[in-house]
């Protein structure tokens, strides 16, 4: 049986963020994922979530500045320290809600240079001593440049190699098949390639981004029987801009023959 969760940054956006947990809860989901919740403390999130009684199965990492358009530290020079300080706050929140998994997010690099692996490398090795004490799983997640011009972690080579430079079970390659599309295409060999370094998977239609049974390029009743015959059977997080009311567009679950 599929394991889907709600990403209330892209979810139930009809009310503010700390609403949205109920919202699933009474849509029926049994989890969530999202995007560091800011300006919003420790406390705030976690009596949403629990008041909600959900599980939170991930949490982005602080991105820093977003109205500078900062998304994350990791293969920025001379951000180590932002970086650290970025995961030590990330940690306490994902300890908080109870989230197994920290999306670790790269930042964004006009010129990409041998510095920006270095400091990438060195950076996600520093994380994962730190995710190991916690029993926590850091993912990386190839961008797609449409999405997010400039992003560093574009490219699913990349992240493969880094996977195993850093040589840790706590860290994975998110693998969101809507970034996936867009960046490389071949789905199905590019699961097979990728299967034994997925730690999380989202889904959404391309190349608009909303529900999985929109008219677009992707079969996600193929894709997602994929991945089960492979063996992956943690969650998937639905990460797409509903198309209109979010609660009545989940009818695309039943109508690819799924459920909450």
């Amino acid at each position: 049986m599929m394991k889907f969760c709600a990403n209330l940054s892209f979810m139930f956006t009809e009310q503010p963020f700390l609403e949205r947990y109920k919202l699933a809860k009474e849509a029926g989901f049994k989890a969530v994922e999202t995007g560091f919740p800011f300006n919003l403390t420790e406390k705030q999130v976690t009596d949403a979530k629990n008041h909600a009684d959900i599980k939170q199965v991930l949490i982005n990492t602080y991105t820093g500045d977003v109205t500078k358009g900062e998304l994350g530290f990791a293969a920025i020079p001379g951000k180590e320290q932002e970086f650290k300080d970025s995961m030590q706050k990330t940690i306490t929140y994902a300890k908080a809600l109870g989230a197994s998994k920290i999306h670790i997010m790269a930042g964004k690099v006009e010129n990409v240079t041998d510095a920006n692996h270095s400091v990438y490398e060195n950076n996600l090795k520093y994380a994962v001593t730190l995710l190991e004490k916690e029993d926590i799983l850091g993912v990386i997640e190839p961008i797609n440049k449409y999405a997010v011009p400039n992003y560093y972690l574009n490219c699913y080579d990349r992240a493969l190699s880094v996977v195993k430079t850093v040589n840790s079970p706590n860290l994975r390659i998110m693998l969101d098949i809507f970034h996936l599309q867009h960046i490389r295409g071949n789905v199905t060999n590019s699961i097979k390639e990728l299967g034994s370094y997925i730690g999380h998977v989202q889904i959404a239609q391309v190349p608009n981004r909303n529900e999985p049974d929109t008219p677009g390029e992707l079969n996600y009743v193929y894709v997602l029987e994929t991945l089960k015959s492979l063996g992956y059977n943690d969650w998937i997080g639905l990460e797409y801009k509903p198309l209109e009311d979010t609660k009545k567009g989940l009818k695309w679950l039943q109508n690819l023959g799924y459920s909450l």
